[in-house]
């Protein structure tokens, strides 16, 4: 390193702290004034409302390994053949429509942080599901429990990220069959936001009500607290594990987050119109069975739509083909009246480079524009899922911020208007020490924790660090000053006690 590479001048840590001191108080969720952008005409989605209704009809839907899904919908009306379902034109429209809220509340342990999933709300969870973590320091590696952790407080810390999330990554040092009640608690315990349940089986399903009657004080009075990942098993099968851990947050008035799984070429046609009509009728579907356990518990119709490389087979991410599929199905999920999952941060690089910001872009850019309720996968994604990458979640947060700012669309009141300010300096002038721009300089504009604004001299002087490198300062600098959110010692107790008898229940699974 040169010696000017290795004097630090204080100046990056000082616009760090200008920046934190300046920053907006954010809110527990956005409220979008910013109309959601209409791709499809109201005839095409009519169209595709009509394919998806024809697939239902003529294709069906097979529920597999699940007699109760069977019974449910033959007594609904449905032609049930084996495992296959066909059902009757706009039954599953019907029965949707006449009982899934429009939007509801998520209540969080903190009660300010309780946000509000459907209408003009957006709400920003982190990375789902990964098995490998990923740092500048150590590289990629298998995830652990620690890790987890990490990544729970890191949201927390983040004002922009709304929600703690569910798998932010498998901490794989646990038995598979017992890492779901460390996750969930570490949900309770180091964040006070929303969180998700487990749905790799039922039982886990109800471990995870369980842990959160008790850390809602015992009784969760029929709030929902919970809003869960099930993923059909693309094309028009939904399995048994999602079906039984759907059953059992819907018999307990929990969310679920009912979400086709595509990738376009391999699990749907390669088509947009295809994407969206067959996605439509997996949701309908499995939204139809959630309401038939329980009328009235609230679910959101998913969409996770990928391209693939038709040269490898690869996951692609950032083209534009799962943007068109995402206008398309927030469009259809209004038309039916549910909130709309999809969209976030999303990458098929394996580092947190351009491609990684160009590709988690044009993701990013649509969900806003579409008016997406709730984003899972909007911080941290990286190498198609595969890795969270702890810089690249400081990164996509500090992208989040933008997506407020942005959001709250153009200010129109007096002092948006800003006329006092344009008659003060008049022709010729600058409004540099204007009383308008004296008023509002700490808060005109988006101030990024990660983006270097300064000159290259003094970008050099202060090390020449690369967005990556100044994002992995930033995030070990935060779990530095972490501090968990209160939990009452009676409760904890009581969690741990939990989750140490259910361990004992059972032996060890590896897989």
């Amino acid at each position: 390193m040169s010696e000017a590479r290795g004097r630090r001048s204080g100046g990056r840590a000082g616009r760090r702290a200008a920046r934190a001191a300046a920053a907006p108080v954010h809110a527990p969720y956005i409220t979008r004034r910013i109309r959601p952008y209409e791709l499809v005409s109201d005839e095409g989605l009519e169209l595709l409302e009509h394919n998806a209704d024809t697939i239902l009809e003529e294709v069906g839907v097979v529920f597999r390994d699940h007699p109760r899904s069977l019974e449910l919908l033959r007594d609904a009306g449905a032609d049930v053949d084996g495992e296959r379902v066909r059902f009757p034109r706009g039954m599953c429209r019907r029965i949707v429509q006449d009982n899934a809220p429009r939007q509801y509340t998520q209540h969080a342990r903190n009660p300010e942080r309780s946000v509000q999933i459907g209408g003009d709300a957006t709400v920003f969870a982190p990375n789902y599901g990964s098995p490998f973590v990923t740092d500048l320091d150590d590289g990629r590696r298998y995830a652990t429990l620690a890790d987890f952790q990490n990544i729970v407080k890191l949201a927390y810390l983040a004002p922009a990220v709304h929600h703690s999330g569910g798998t932010v990554c498998e901490p794989v040092d646990v038995p598979v069959n017992k890492r779901h009640l460390d996750m969930v608690y570490s949900h309770i315990r180091y964040s006070d936001k929303p969180f998700m349940g487990s749905v790799t089986e039922g039982e886990r399903a109800q471990d995870s009500v369980e842990l959160a009657r008790i850390a809602f004080g015992g009784d969760l009075q029929d709030r929902t607290v919970m809003t869960s990942l099930i993923n059909a098993s693309s094309p028009l099968v939904w399995d048994a594990t999602m079906l039984d851990a759907a059953e059992v947050y819907a018999t307990h008035n929990q969310a679920s987050i009912i979400t086709p799984f595509i990738l376009a070429g391999a699990m749907a046609p390669v088509t947009a119109a295809g994407v969206a009509a067959q996605s439509l009728a997996e949701a309908l579907a499995g939204m139809t069975f959630v309401q038939l356990v329980r009328p009235g518990a609230p679910v959101l119709l998913g969409s996770f739509a990928s391209s693939m490389s038709m040269q490898t087979g690869a996951p692609t991410f950032g083209t534009p083909e799962p943007a068109l599929v995402l206008y398309t199905m927030a469009a259809l999920a209004r038309r039916l009246g549910v909130p709309f999952r999809s969209g976030g941060s999303m990458t098929a690089s394996k580092a947190p480079d351009a491609q990684a910001a160009y590709e988690s872009t044009s993701t990013l850019i649509p969900t806003m524009m579409a008016g997406v309720n709730f984003v899972l996968h909007a911080a941290g994604w990286l190498e198609g899922g595969l890795s969270f990458s702890f810089e690249k979640f400081v990164m996509d947060a500090d992208q989040l911020g933008m997506m407020e700012v942005l959001a709250g669309g153009v200010d129109l009141s007096e002092n948006g208007q800003a006329l006092d300010a344009i008659r003060e300096v008049g022709s010729g002038g600058h409004h540099l020490g204007s009383a308008h721009t004296l008023a509002n300089f700490e808060s005109a504009f988006y101030l990024s924790e990660v983006a270097d604004n300064t000159s290259f001299e003094q970008w050099d002087e202060e090390g020449a660090l690369s967005a990556a490198e100044r994002a992995n300062a930033l995030w070990k600098e935060k779990l530095a000053g972490y501090e968990a959110p209160p939990l009452d010692d009676a409760i904890d107790e009581e969690l741990q006690e939990y989750i140490g008898r259910r361990k004992a229940e059972m032996p060890d699974e590896i897989g």
